[in-house]
């Protein structure tokens, strides 16, 4: 019988697949995002990524600030945002999986540096119990953007959230796994017991227990239940 209790896991990548752009943003609805905005767009977003990349951030909710004024400077509204979060598809085998999860009784926990809204229909949709995102958007009635909240939850910031879960739970990091793909993951990685990289960034695959290797478009997310 398993000794994990508390499955932690990425979003986008992991249980959804990653944008289809080609641009050099940070892959998932960030990039789907500005991508639906224009090309303009897109370009204001890869001026953020170059600061990322070079350091000229304090943290992820300094690049989230300058990422959600380019929401607006292009004009974002309720209809395309929701448009782009519906877009995406799970992978195959991820419901699956869940439900299997549920059945063995085993808790789920979703950590992402997407948007709420996402994250939200992964937890309805699959009956995740614990989900935290890094960006809410609050909407007028119009459908203009009126206010959003910002969460740490991304690169270091996800590993708090992760630890806040376990103290609730009376869990030990060896009773406690992660799933994900990118290299922002390797501190989830490395805070539990038994880790997953699925599909991943080399960088992560080094620092995780196990790795799912699969072909582009063959994806099975049931892969990961042998090593749970």
């Amino acid at each position: 019988m398993s000794k994990i209790k508390l499955i932690f896991f990425d979003m986008e990548g992991t249980l959804f697949r990653k944008a289809s752009s080609g641009s050099r943003l940070l892959p998932g609805v960030w990039a789907g995002l500005a991508e639906a905005l224009g090309k303009e767009a897109l370009k204001d977003e890869a001026q953020t990524q170059q600061k990322w990349d070079s350091g000229k951030y304090a943290g992820f909710v300094e690049w989230c600030e300058d990422s959600i004024k380019v929401h607006i400077k292009h004009g974002i509204t309720k209809e395309l945002f929701d448009g782009v979060i519906e877009s995406y598809d799970y992978f195959p085998g991820v419901k699956e999986v869940f439900a299997e999860l549920k059945k063995k009784g085993m808790r789920t926990a979703l950590i992402t540096g997407g948007f709420k809204a996402m994250a939200d229909r992964a937890q309805r949709e699959l009956k995740i119990d614990h989900v935290f995102a890094a960006c809410e958007y609050f909407w007028e009635e119009n459908g203009k953007l009126l206010h959003w909240n910002i969460l740490p939850c991304d690169y270091e910031g996800k590993v708090d959230f992760m630890k806040l879960i376990m103290n609730e739970h009376g869990l030990k990091p060896e009773q406690c796994a992660f799933v994900g793909d990118g290299k922002n993951d390797i501190h989830l990685a490395r805070a539990v017991g038994l880790s997953i990289a699925f599909n991943a960034a080399e960088e992560l695959q080094k620092a995780s227990t196990f790795s799912v290797s699969q072909p582009r478009g063959k994806e099975d997310f049931r892969e990961i239940l042998k090593y749970l």
